[in-house]
C-alpha cells in the first residue's frame, strides 16, 4: 500500500479533529475488525459503576464534541 503525506502541520487543529473523525468513521463501519485492549473492558466498567452510584452522568456525542471546542482552542 502507498504511503499518503499529508502537510498537517498546515491544518487548523479543528481539521485535524475533524479528520480524525472522518478516519475513525470509517475504520468503525466494520466493528468486527476492531478488538478492544483489555484495560477498555475495565475502565467500561469502572465508568458503568460511577454512573450506576450517580457518580458521573453522560452527554450525547454532539454535546460532548461542543463541550471539548469550549474548552481547547481550535484555531
Amino acid at each position: 500500500m502507498e504511503r499518503i503525506d499529508l502537510p498537517l502541520s498546515q491544518f487548523t487543529f479543528a481539521q485535524k479533529l475533524d479528520l480524525m473523525e472522518i478516519i475513525w468513521g470509517d475504520l468503525a463501519r466494520d466493528e468486527k475488525t476492531l478488538e478492544s485492549s483489555a484495560w477498555h473492558e475495565v475502565v467500561l466498567r469502572d465508568r458503568k459503576k460511577a454512573l450506576a452510584a450517580g457518580k458521573i452522568t453522560i452527554s450525547d456525542w454532539e454535546e460532548a464534541k461542543d463541550r471539548i471546542r469550549k474548552n481547547i482552542s481550535c484555531e
